[in-house]
């Protein structure tokens, strides 16, 4: 019997989306997410998911080319095996098990020009889907963000970008306002300040979606904004 290899395609060959099923899946799993999962009775977020899911199904249908980037991990990357153990058993088992099989081709950065430290080995984000690939999208960013145990991402906003993101796995508060479990899904709206903080013992995998004009998805700008101190 002729050994199994996985389709691999030619040095000089365009890979497109429908050439990677593991990406399509991937994409997939996205796609049911926003599709089926409930608003709360939210028009904005009943809103905002639509938005999502109409503007990947038309990025899947037009099958765009794959940008491929050089995989890279960051410190945090060390607790994804067990972020992804904790969201195989949950609610969104089928968009961890699908993540798994690409976590070997994910590109893992910052955002920042200038990172605290300590935030440097407890964070960092990769995206799936938008201007810089690897599935090529204009108007709509996929990502997933990894944060480690007791960890606090510093305050923040995302100007003309409106983002949502839903918990696959360990629990998180954002404002200090509620503890978000597996499955939760918190929209913030363009400029909205926000921090986010995790749970001592397990690591923090998130799914976030954002949607913006091109110009703002391809170059977000993003900038840590602390409070600053009282005067005394």
């Amino acid at each position: 019997m002729s050994e199994f290899r996985p389709f691999q395609a030619e040095p000089d060959q365009t890979q497109r989306l429908q050439d990677t099923p593991n990406w399509i899946y991937l994409l997939r799993e996205f796609e049911t997410l926003y599709r089926h999962g409930s608003a709360g009775g939210s028009k904005a977020i009943r809103s905002h998911r639509k938005r999502v899911r109409e503007t990947l199904s038309s990025v899947i249908d037009a099958n765009p080319v794959l940008a491929a980037r050089a995989p890279e991990a960051k410190p945090v990357t060390a607790h994804l095996d067990r972020a992804l153990d904790i969201g195989a058993r949950g609610a969104l088992c089928g968009l961890s098990r699908a993540l798994e099989r690409v976590a070997h081709l994910l590109t893992w950065e910052y955002g920042y020009e200038k990172v605290p430290k300590a935030l440097a080995r407890k964070y960092a984000y990769c995206e799936v889907l938008g201007p810089k690939g690897p599935v090529m999208a204009e108007r709509l960013i996929l990502g997933f963000v990894l944060f480690a145990p007791n960890t606090t991402y510093p305050q923040h906003s995302h100007k003309e970008i409106e983002e949502s993101y839903i918990s696959l796995a360990g629990a998180w508060s954002e404002n200090d306002a509620a503890v978000y479990a597996p499955g939760s899904l918190i929209l913030n709206r363009s400029e909205h300040e926000h921090r986010i903080t995790t749970g001592q013992v397990d690591p923090c995998l998130l799914a976030y979606a954002w949607v913006g004009n091109t110009d703002r998805l391809a170059a977000p700008g993003m900038k840590l904004s602390y409070r600053r101190r009282a005067t005394p």
